[in-house]
């Protein structure tokens, strides 16, 4: 240690001692005031000295590593994503076990080399008794995120480093581990403390389904809109109806504080709702939130409930009489139809460009069938023995996106696979790419995808070597490019250089096979021959169907699970289908069944409806159904709360 760095420790030394024996904290921050006083009063270390920190041989690495491998696996994806939407090579992202033990490590191999000199490397131990205060080692005491910046560590020779770290906790509720991200910034990560929150929220929950694949997952939120996202509560519920395990989310949204405050109560013991009740509502509703209430409460929520992921079929219980249905994935495209003239003649046209390897872009609404048809067109081309490359333009994150195309070779990054990774263009050579609503590409990848489709060679991340590629390109959107390229969101070069061909794929209400396809996908999904009402195939035929073929499976992929026999009537379908033919289904059903149905049918409206309906039925009842009393109460005229009655299915025979 020189002079200078001497003189630095011995400052750094001073002022927390000032902090700890005076109590003059000035702008430290009480939880690195306490850190200070644990490293000096309870580990006896001296910050005058520096303390690097241990590693541990690989034996007994490769044993904590073992140990933590699902901890491990849940982790690695979620750590990389994190690294590459905060884009700063000076920095790692870095997990930590229970006893501050560094599991794993993501950062780019300049930095890796640099701070591995201070300590920082797999393998090494960063408690904070250890190394004294630190992000990792003091996130694990604390139990809570923690931020320290450069000159808050305990020891003069980590004062170049700021470290932001959040706690995960396991499915018992027990801390798991800490997530951490080192850099050389001066100033407090708070973007950093916030995706670090979000990533730990998106392990834990991969924790929760790994570790409990036999149970029920059911997802919930006050909020509808908010279920299927990070915001979500979760509870896995085991077959006899009891909860096994939750999420924070769902703890806090249950104002519970530990998992043992709801594990082993039924789940009607917390919702008015039963497993059974849940999971054939799920179903019936394509798998959508569903309204329903805390027990003795009159707080609402939406709710989802599925099957256990490690069942290979599932079984439909409603009835008492389990139904097997094969499992399929829920964005698995419907099969090819092309009976229709327009699509037909469209595929004949596209066939022949292909055969010339001229590009091909195609158009149609969501759910429309683009990638079923540019399946179809890969596999009457010259490359069809080759691979069929599919990626999703939109829904990668633009962090991933380029080493998703280009791929990354190996040591790009340190966590990255050993191997490196083949990008999707890679994979496609010989083959087919096809990329999916191309519109959504960031204009900074455009530029390298039109090098490419011009070079015929590709360059992966990190490296300098070019490797030549040769595929047919099939490219498609439902967005209207022209529009994009006017707008400046998409490179006009790159327009004219997809546009070989374009063909536009006619929405399934357009369609003169519609009858043929809804046939195939209900005897695909129900896996025998199946028959339709003639009540169920009118209402199907004159739908629009603004989701397509995808929304279409959907439903029929939960009428063949509601209907035991071969004969699919309006009964199997979901209620938002059936508003407008109660006659119809009075003449099927009778008054009884129609009734049952019509009172589903509030279903059918969005969550913001289905509420303010509600809330205006409880208005009307207090006013004994005077219009005039509860427009004055709305502040609303009486024709405006006519029409909202109108149009939430409030009838209007009560009112004076």
């Amino acid at each position: 240690m020189n002079a200078r760095t001497a003189c630095g420790a011995s400052g750094h030394a001073h002022r927390i001692y000032e902090v700890v024996d005076h109590g003059s904290r000035g702008e430290t921050s009480e939880l690195v005031a306490n850190s200070w006083v644990r490293c000096l009063k309870d580990y006896r270390l001296d910050p005058s000295r520096p303390s690097r920190p241990q590693v541990l041989d690989k034996a007994s690495l490769a044993e904590r590593c073992t140990r933590s491998a699902d901890l491990i696996d849940c982790a690695k994806l979620e750590m990389t994503t994190l690294y590459q939407q905060l884009g700063d090579p000076e920095l790692a992202v870095v997990l930590v076990d229970t006893d501050g033990v560094i599991l794993h490590m993501v950062a780019s191999p300049d930095f890796s080399h640099d701070v591995s000199r201070m300590g920082l490397r797999v393998g090494a131990v960063w408690s904070e008794a250890e190394v004294g205060t630190n992000g990792m080692g003091t996130c694990l005491v604390a139990g809570e995120p923690v931020a320290v910046r450069q000159h808050e560590h305990f020891f003069a020779e980590f004062t170049n480093l700021t470290c932001s770290a959040v706690p995960i906790f396991d499915p018992e509720g027990k801390l798991a581990a800490a997530l951490d991200v080192t850099s050389r910034s001066q100033l407090m990560q708070q973007h950093s403390l916030v995706l670090l929150g979000m990533t730990a929220q998106m392990i834990e929950n991969r924790l929760l389904d790994r570790r409990y694949r036999d149970a029920f997952p059911v997802h919930f939120h006050s909020r509808p809109e908010f279920v299927y996202t990070l915001h979500e509560g979760v509870l896995q519920v085991g077959h006899d109806g009891e909860i096994q395990a939750a999420n924070r989310s769902a703890l806090f949204q249950l104002g519970a504080r530990s998992v043992d405050e709801v594990r082993g109560k039924r789940l009607d013991e917390v919702f008015q709702t039963t497993l059974d009740e849940i999971v054939r509502r799920s179903a019936k509703s394509s798998f959508h939130p569903v309204p329903t209430f805390r027990t003795q409460s009159a707080n609402r929520f939406f709710m989802v409930a599925q099957e256990p992921p490690s069942r290979s079929t599932a079984v439909e219980r409603a009835g008492g009489k389990p139904t097997a249905v094969r499992l399929r994935p829920a964005d698995e495209s419907p099969p090819a139809q092309f009976g229709d003239a327009r699509l037909s003649s469209q595929l004949a046209l596209a066939a022949k460009v292909i055969d010339r390897r001229i590009p091909v872009l195609l158009h149609g609404e969501t759910g429309s069938g683009k990638e079923i048809f540019a399946r179809a067109l890969h596999q009457g081309s010259p490359y069809g023995s080759g691979a069929f490359v599919a990626v999703n333009c939109a829904s990668l994150p633009e962090g991933l996106i380029e080493s998703e195309l280009f791929g990354y070779r190996a040591g790009a990054f340190t966590g990255a696979q050993r191997a490196g990774r083949r990008g999707k263009i890679a994979q496609a050579d010989r083959g087919t790419l096809f990329l999916d609503e191309i519109g959504d590409m960031p204009l900074s990848l455009q530029a390298r995808l039109l090098r490419v489709l011009d070079e015929r060679q590709i360059t992966p991340l990190g490296s300098e070597d070019c490797i030549p590629v040769d595929f047919q390109l099939i490219s498609a959107s439902h967005r209207n490019l022209p529009e994009r390229v006017a707008e400046g969101l998409f490179r006009e070069d790159l327009y004219f250089r997809l546009s070989g061909l374009e063909v536009d794929l006619p929405p399934l209400r357009d369609r003169s096979d519609k009858r043929a396809v809804i046939q195939a996908i209900l005897d695909d999904e129900a896996g025998r021959a199946m028959r339709l009402a003639p009540e169920a195939d009118a209402l199907l035929m004159s739908h629009p169907w603004p989701g397509n073929l995808r929304q279409l499976r959907h439903v029929l992929r939960t009428a063949t699970v509601l209907c035991d026999g071969d004969v699919l009537s309006l009964l199997h379908l979901p209620p938002s289908l059936r508003v407008g033919l109660q006659p119809a289904l009075e003449r099927e059903c009778g008054d009884t069944a129609a009734a049952e149905v019509a009172a589903e049918e509030t279903l059918a409206l969005n969550p913001i409806q289905a509420n303010e309906r509600k809330v205006l039925l409880r208005l009307l009842e207090e006013h004994r159904w005077n219009v005039s009393n509860v427009a004055k109460t709305l502040d609303v005229s009486r024709n405006t709360l006519y029409r909202k009655l109108h149009k939430l299915h409030i009838p209007l025979s009560h009112n004076s």
